[in-house]
């Protein structure tokens, strides 16, 4: 199966009804990842059918959960999940932030080829940024545990913000280090991923 059929059935299979300009600019992602990632060393995943599965589905599996306005990433890495959800909901405006300079100069070269106007770049570290406005989401995607990553965002995220934790097995000893309490924990199926992989909502509103 060719990476563009395994891209567009994973995403029918999660329910997702993505463009043809969307899919082309994911596998022009895919394809600047699969090449920096030979110098660089972004992420352990080499094979472009593993990254198709466990980098582009896995983040947009995500995607039916995360509401409008703006959002962060932390710890973004290459820009998973942040650019993918930038590249699909031109609606959001995400910025990603990760303290790896390579891995921000790799954010900004997809940002410039892809044309991703909704997307801003930070090379730094999270509990040293100071936006102008606050974020309505903060996600990360293996970033920290759930209390630390609270922790070093609560100056960032709105009064009535979301934070969206993407985990493996379902966090159970994480949530119960927190006083905040979950509104949700979603079971994400990610379409060829045989492991478990959850989504966990936390209102700021608790804080």
């Amino acid at each position: 199966m060719s990476l563009r059929s395994k891209l567009e059935v994973g995403a029918q299979q999660l329910g997702l009804d993505l463009p043809v300009a969307v899919i082309d600019k994911l596998l022009v992602y895919l394809e600047l990842l699969v090449k920096w990632n030979k110098v660089h060393n972004l992420t352990a995943v080499r094979d472009p059918e593993e990254m198709v599965t466990l980098h582009l589905l896995d983040s947009l599996s995500v995607l039916p959960h995360v509401p409008t306005g703006r959002l962060l990433d932390v710890g973004s890495g290459a820009g998973l999940p942040g650019i993918i959800l930038a590249i699909c909901r031109p609606d959001l405006q995400v910025t990603t932030i990760d303290a790896v300079q390579k891995k921000a100069s790799f954010m900004r070269q997809a940002k410039a080829e892809l044309q991703i106007d909704n997307l801003q770049v930070v090379a730094g570290r999270v509990e040293q940024l100071k936006p102008e406005l606050p974020f309505d989401t903060v996600i990360s995607r293996a970033f920290s545990e759930i209390a630390l990553f609270i922790q070093l965002t609560k100056h960032l995220i709105a009064e009535e913000g979301l934070w969206l934790a993407m985990k493996g097995q379902m966090p159970q000893g994480e949530l119960e280090a927190i006083s905040l309490k979950p509104s949700k924990v979603e079971l994400l199926v990610v379409p060829g991923l045989d492991a478990q992989r959850h989504l966990v909502f936390l209102p700021a509103r608790q804080c």
